[in-house]
């Protein structure tokens, strides 16, 4: 299927599989996106130009979505750790609490039958 998209003010068709039609018009809207903002700050910009820093400012873009996409991964890891360690540590002062009650508990319970 031909799929006819505009990358700054240039139309392009190129062929598509069948139901990748909206991922290719989305990745030209992206692409034509960042042409539009290099065509307001530079005025005509010879096309090969313009498709190459396009790119550019897309791949930019990508590498800081992926720092920041690895950056909360390491912090949802430490706070999984941090939080696991927490609940561990509760659980085992839970438990150490009611095991002094118990042995309380049952010492009373024994000290009417010692008198």
């Amino acid at each position: 299927m031909d799929v006819t998209f505009t990358i700054g003010h240039k139309e392009y068709t190129l062929q598509a599989q069948d139901g990748e039609e909206r991922l290719l018009r989305r990745a030209a809207a992206m692409l034509d996106e960042e042409a539009g903002k290099i065509l307001e700050q530079a005025g005509r910009v010879p096309e090969p130009r313009l498709l190459l820093l396009a790119g550019l400012m897309l791949a930019d873009r990508m590498n800081a979505m992926e720092d920041r996409a690895l950056t909360a991964e390491r912090e949802l890891t430490r706070t999984r750790s941090a939080a696991s360690g927490t609940i561990t540590s509760d659980v085992l002062d839970a438990m150490a609490e009611l095991a002094a009650r118990a042995e309380s508990l049952a010492d009373k319970a024994e000290e009417p039958r010692r008198g």
